[in-house]
């Protein structure tokens, strides 16, 4: 299959209303495919399936899974088309001013929360809602793939639970075999002006580190803490310092200890879960939850070099997972794109 047949599949599905994923990890040269062959809805509570997980914001609420035993996988090259790039046109949109002004209020009032030490930090967010002149969910994540190079570029659809598209620069947890990784992304400036990184900033992305470490200590061994750096994600830069180590407890306690991020959520997290889910007068759903590769077979080759082609047969398969927290997207109904 090539990638217009690999595209011409997706459309299909959509237009029978049968679930599927699209996607492309950051940096990729292939783009994969799971497509679902009956309507069902499947969920997961102990991450022990393998498959495409979505899951939302609240973790109390069920993960989602297009499971790989239950659907057609399908990974093809991907062709670049630089014509594809994203216009982004925004003289036709007009900002809600009276959620405008209730946002100021919640922030103001969670500034003062930090004042009297009710939490450190809190992350607090909004959504508009904007008609699209193109609204062809396939469409749309051949422009995200053609945008945005270095994020993890999606197309997630279940037509029992909604439509949704993202292109997000936000690893939540990387596993092969027993080695994780995982990332504190913190600090936003535009990436047009001159890196200068001020106290706030480093401030936020040290305590987003400092949490991953000190919550990460019973479940892993061998941890390493990589050196600050900055990176780009579309027009904005963010810093971000890369953690890895050894898993020693089982995969569902991790991704609890790491969902919902300090990036997206606050410290301390549960009272600051609790104030975001009461106070922020909109449902995340799966805004600031996290989706992706769940316990996945990969094969895994010693060496790669031609002159020692016996060496390859020392191949290995290991287990697989790559999740990304759900940023920089949206959930399309109808023509309406719920932007977060």
């Amino acid at each position: 299959m090539d990638q217009d047949q690999f595209f011409e599949s997706a459309q299909q599905f959509f237009n029978d209303a049968l679930p599927f994923v699209l996607y492309r990890k950051p940096n990729g040269s292939k783009i994969k495919g799971f497509f679902q062959e009956t309507d069902t809805v499947y969920k997961t509570t102990n991450f022990t399936e393998k498959g495409f997980v979505f899951s939302p914001f609240d973790s109390k609420k069920n993960s989602i899974l297009i499971p790989s035993n239950a659907s057609d996988v399908i990974e093809v090259d991907y062709l670049e088309n630089e014509s594809l790039e994203l216009k982004l046109k925004t003289s036709n949109f007009e900002a809600d001013n009276s959620q405008k002004e209730s946002h100021i209020k919640l922030v103001s009032e969670a500034i003062q929360h930090i004042k009297n030490n009710a939490f450190k930090k809190v992350v607090l967010s909004r959504k508009e809602i904007v008609t699209l002149k193109e609204s062809n969910p396939i469409t749309l994540f051949k422009r995200l793939l053609a945008t945005y190079k270095t994020a993890f570029v999606y197309c997630w659809y279940h037509p029992k639970v909604g439509l949704w598209l993202g292109a997000t620069p936000e690893t939540l947890l990387s596993v092969s075999g027993n080695r994780f990784t995982t990332m504190a992304l913190a600090g936003t400036q535009n990436a047009a002006f001159k890196t200068d990184w001020q106290p706030k900033e480093t401030e936020e992305q040290q305590l987003v580190t400092d949490y991953l470490v000190s919550n990460l200590q019973e479940s892993v061994s061998s941890l390493n803490v990589g050196k600050v750096e900055t990176v780009k994600a579309g027009n904005l830069l963010h810093l971000r310092t890369k953690v890895s180590g050894i898993l020693n407890a089982n995969f569902k306690d991790v991704v609890g200890v790491l969902h919902p991020t300090p990036a997206v959520c606050g410290l301390p997290k549960q009272v600051t879960k609790t104030y975001i889910l009461e106070s922020e007068n909109y449902n995340r759903e799966f805004y600031t939850g996290f989706l992706g590769e769940l316990n996945l077979k990969e094969e895994k080759t010693r060496n790669t070099n031609r002159r020692n082609v016996e060496n390859n047969a020392y191949g290995s398969i290991k287990t697989v997972s790559n999740l990304f927290v759900n940023l920089r997207c949206m959930q399309l109904t109808d023509t309406k794109a719920h932007i977060y």
